[in-house]
């Protein structure tokens, strides 16, 4: 029992025991009280939840960094009994800063709230066939993948007596994408397939590259339709592509535990810059999974097939393709990335790195300062492959120095290298030239 019906409940008993003890009309009289009081709260209790239901609706199951995440919450009372109130909890996991609006409470205009997604809002005066509405806005600050729910509901009768909860389960999720920054100068590899051999491959994607035309299937799309030979051969025929003869660009991320840092500023606002602009956390994986969603959109939209390698919690491969289809993939797969690998980028190199087709640009991003894995990188050029490295500055974020002279040896070797410090601006330091090597940045 809870605590006000355990008093209530023993002011029943000890009234029930006065009035046999004594005989005296008023411990009767009080024990009637009590005793009506707990069966009315009851039966109230009882009431409180019944036919209430409550519906989110988030706008979309995907949101992105330093964007918005919009739910739409509807409480109905289905009931023909009205409610005193009724408390509502969401104990999502999303973690944010979150803006309450409510369209319509107590017959007062718009209010607001500000604070964490987790929130409790409380509906009073809930008539029958009533509604009340809602919308958060939750500012997504960390990328994953977040639980949207348990709900949880909570009434009680006038008295508090008996309290009652009711928990509605979790049903849908949303994934936060990494933030994006434009590209606009950074260099395009030219595309250097060996031999030809990739010219001939068909594709059912319609690329720039017709091949030639055959008979129409069921199945085929009316966009592929060639109506010239259609009218001349008085059937319907199709036109067939050829993949883009530009070479794959690969994306690795190094994930390996070992290698990544976090700057720890407890006294800093993590999330925004002293212009009020959303800053990235100081991680150097949070900087290199930015870079690299950055580098994915660039040339997708450039039509440009692009994979990606990452050893996190396991292998994970995707083949380079073009289109909308990638993109969700890439994005979605950099989402739940974390540095927890045990495998270093030389190694990954060694594994990966024959499979890798000759004249592919392959991207590294890593903070490691280790020579071997430079060595890995010089030896994928001389096989025919054209090296990229995004070095994640470690000592700005905490980390061993020596970035720059990793940078410095890479330029030497004909490595086309970008260096990304803690609080630089990504699309200005990715999409510029080639510039002198800075002096080390002290954390």
């Amino acid at each position: 029992m809870f605590s006000r019906a355990r008093v209530v409940f023993a002011l029943f008993v000890l009234s029930l025991i006065g009035a046999r003890v004594t005989g005296r009309d008023l411990f009767y009289s009080l024990t009637y009280l009590w005793g009506g009081l707990l069966v009315v709260a009851y039966i109230w209790s009882w009431t409180t939840l019944k036919g209430v239901t409550i519906a989110r609706e988030p706008r979309s199951n995907r949101a992105q960094v330093g964007s918005l995440f919009i739910e739409r919450f509807t409480l109905s009372n289905l009931s023909r009994i009205p409610k005193l109130w009724v408390e509502t909890k969401d104990t999502s996991d999303l973690p944010g800063f979150r803006i309450t609006t409510v369209s319509f409470w107590l017959g007062l205009g718009d209010t607001s709230d500000i604070g964490e997604h987790q929130s409790v809002t409380v509906a009073s005066g809930f008539g029958r066939g009533q509604t009340r509405r809602w919308l958060t806005r939750t500012l997504c600050t960390t990328r994953g993948r977040y639980r949207l729910g348990p709900m949880t509901l909570l009434s009680t009768d006038p008295f508090g007596i008996f309290p009652r909860v009711r928990e509605i389960p979790s049903a849908n999720h949303v994934v936060v994408l990494p933030m994006i920054v434009p590209l606009e100068g950074f260099a395009i590899p030219s595309g250097r397939l060996p031999g030809g051999e990739a010219l001939r491959r068909r594709t059912h994607q319609i690329t720039p590259n017709a091949a030639g035309v055959r008979d129409y299937v069921p199945g085929d799309s009316f966009s592929r339709i060639h109506w010239r030979s259609t009218a001349r051969l008085q059937k319907l025929i199709v036109k067939e592509f050829e993949l883009d003869p530009l070479a794959e660009i690969w994306i690795i991320v190094d994930a390996a535990l070992s290698q990544h840092y976090e700057l720890q500023k407890p006294d800093e606002d993590a999330t925004a810059n002293k212009d009020g602009v959303f800053q990235l956390p100081p991680s150097t994986i949070e900087y290199g999974v930015t870079a690299a969603a950055s580098l994915a959109m660039h040339f997708l939209q450039l039509n440009r097939a692009v994979g990606f390698i990452s050893y996190g919690t396991g292998r994970q491969v995707i083949q380079p393709e073009p289109g909308e289809a990638q993109r969700l993939r890439l994005l979605e797969s950099l989402a739940v990335l974390n540095a927890v690998g045990d495998r270093s980028l030389q190694d990954v190199i060694k594994i990966e790195g024959p499979r890798i087709p000759q004249g592919s640009t392959a991207i590294f991003i890593t903070p490691s300062v280790n020579t071997d894995m430079l060595a890995g990188i010089r030896r994928l050029r001389h096989t025919g492959r054209q090296p990229m490295l995004v070095l994640l500055d470690a000592a700005s974020f905490g980390g061993p120095e020596g970035s720059h002279i990793i940078a410095e040896a890479a330029r030497r070797s004909g490595i086309t290298t970008r260096i990304l410090s803690y609080g630089d601006n990504l699309g200005e330091v990715l999409g510029s030239p080639i510039r002198p090597l800075r002096a080390p940045r002290i954390a």
